[in-house]
């Protein structure tokens, strides 16, 4: 069965189309500046890259481009779009969807319904499902949603001590973002320590631009650091993360910020940005820290720290911690974050190699903890895409 993985942002559209049956992928790439000039870079492994600039006014076109480069004579992978047998969609936000299923008009107007919570990441994702649905009327659409990990968490875990008409009337609660990444990087470091899931006690740590850090206890989340938004938790590229909430309201009153100009402080000009004055690239952070620059190590140490706290709180929430992962793009290829989070947690029973944390093979799963340390600490690279689909596949193998 041929999967083809559409993940869809607001001016780009990531691909991937997996062969289930040889668990392999065959092609894959992206679409930007969508709705303004438009490229695209098209990967099949083992062959050269292909890109080219394309105009992409909309989703549509992006669609239908890819359709195009996957089954072309020189650069495509399959001969016909029949040979696909579904699509599987990213969704950040599910809301009270608790599962992947299939996407028919009353899941879509449901989808639609929800976007006021979700105005960044459910318009285009709604979009890249119309667009497919217009080329390939007669292909089941599965949407997989990132909110739906966190379906196990207890009340006392998501309900926020506000109001409680807010969370009955408006739906305000903690919903949990990146559950695709730390439900597969859990079962798979599962799988790479020959245990069972359901015995293990697992912190998982998505570090890159946006970064989440999960409780998963025994197969089930437990408790994450995201919240009603993206935007809770860690410090990230461009977002602060948690703050005194008294902050918004202070600084509006003083500046005479508008709530969408306020919304836009917090979620592009903050982090790493708002405080290093550098740039939301860890990468180019911690160069200008190593050149001198005080405010852009006071960021990373500031990220770093924020992740320590949330390791220590779990471990308490989940009375012990067996497995410590890190992932995504930052913790899967930064050894100095890694170092700094999990460095002087040996009353935890997490004691780092350090020789092992600056020599890992990039693309590798990896165990970066010493011989002797209680806690397994590992970096396991993330597949969201495998896993949505793996859903897609199981749910149209139903059918």
């Amino acid at each position: 069965m041929k999967i083809l993985v559409v993940n869809a942002g607001s001016s780009s559209l990531k691909y991937q189309l997996f062969d289930m049956d040889e668990h392999k992928v065959l092609a894959k790439g992206l679409c930007e500046k969508i709705g303004l000039s438009g490229a695209i870079t098209h990967k099949r492994p083992g062959k050269p890259n292909y890109s080219t600039d394309y105009p992409m006014p909309t989703h549509d076109e992006a669609i239908a481009l890819v359709l195009k480069l996957l089954t072309d004579p020189e650069l495509g992978v399959i001969d016909s779009v029949d040979e696909i047998s579904a699509v599987g969609h990213r969704f950040a936000h599910g809301g009270k969807f608790t599962s992947s299923r299939l996407l028919g008009d009353e899941e879509m107007n449901y989808l639609e319904s929800i976007v006021p919570i979700n105005p960044l990441h459910g318009p285009p994702a709604i979009k890249g499902v119309n667009a497919c649905r217009k080329l390939m009327a007669d292909k089941p659409m599965v949407g997989v949603f990132d909110t739906s990990f966190y379906a196990t968490l207890e009340p006392k875990a998501y309900v926020y001590a506000l109001p409680y008409e807010w969370y009955e009337t408006y739906g305000v609660r903690r919903y949990g973002f990146h559950g695709t990444s730390h439900r597969y990087v859990s079962a798979e470091a599962a799988r790479f320590l020959g245990k069972p899931l359901d015995e293990l006690k697992i912190i998982t740590c998505h570090i890159g631009s946006g970064s989440s850090i999960s409780a998963v206890k025994y197969g089930q989340a437990v408790d994450t650091s995201m919240g009603f938004t993206p935007q809770e938790g860690l410090p990230m590229g461009t977002r602060c993360g948690s703050i005194d909430p008294s902050v918004i309201t202070y600084i509006m009153k003083k500046t005479g910020m508008t709530p969408d100009e306020m919304d836009n402080a917090m979620n592009k000009k903050s982090g790493l940005l708002g405080v290093s004055g550098v740039s939301n690239d860890a990468r180019e952070v911690w160069a200008a820290a190593d050149e001198g620059n005080a405010r852009a190590k006071l960021a990373m140490e500031i990220m770093c720290q924020g992740a320590k706290k949330l390791i220590g709180s779990y471990t308490a929430e989940m009375n012990g911690l067996d497995v410590l992962v890190f992932t995504a793009g930052l913790g899967e290829n930064d050894r100095q974050a890694r170092e700094l989070i999990a460095s002087d947690l040996d009353f935890l029973g997490i004691r780092l190699d350090k020789e092992k944390n600056n020599t890992i093979k990039h693309g590798e799963n990896a165990v970066i903890s010493a011989d002797d340390s209680p806690v397994k600490i590992l970096v396991i690279p993330t597949d969201e895409e495998f896993m949505i689909a793996a859903d897609t596949q199981k749910l149209v193998s139903a059918l």
